[in-house]
């Protein structure tokens, strides 16, 4: 095999992963926006129900993220299939909090139950949403 075709694998996966990344932090960022919590913050203060949520929504992203990297026909259809991995999160953690009332001050309270399930559900929304991106 030519070196120039191994450079250009290596770039493509520095430009896959380097994006993924990239987008990783971009979600967790906005995803802390968007929350009526402050979850690094809680974090940090050791809530252990925030890490849960947190852990889990970022792990409910990558797992789709991930996915539309193996399945993408290219890297603009990567990163639309990564908005659509970010609008599920969203759509979870809105739904959350319709089936499971008082889940914010449950996890601004550190109520481990409240952020194991918010985050459970994240990531059963990521694994169906990866799944559901084999085109």
């Amino acid at each position: 095999m030519e070196l120039s075709v191994q450079l250009q694998g290596l770039l493509s996966f520095l430009i896959y992963f380097g994006s993924a990344v990239f987008m990783t932090c971009l979600f967790a960022f906005v995803y802390a926006l968007i929350t009526p919590y402050r979850e690094f913050e809680l974090i940090r203060a050791g809530n252990k129900a925030a890490a849960y949520s947190m852990g889990g929504a970022m792990l409910g992203f990558a797992i789709p993220l991930a996915s539309a990297i193996v399945h993408s026909v290219g890297f603009v259809d990567m990163l639309m299939w990564s908005i659509v991995a970010f609008v599920v999160q969203v759509l979870v953690f809105r739904a959350s909090l319709l089936v499971l009332k008082g889940l914010v001050n449950g996890i601004r309270e550190g109520v481990e139950s409240n952020g194991l399930f918010l985050g459970m559900m994240s990531v059963v929304a990521g694994i169906l949403n990866a799944a559901s991106m084999s085109y």
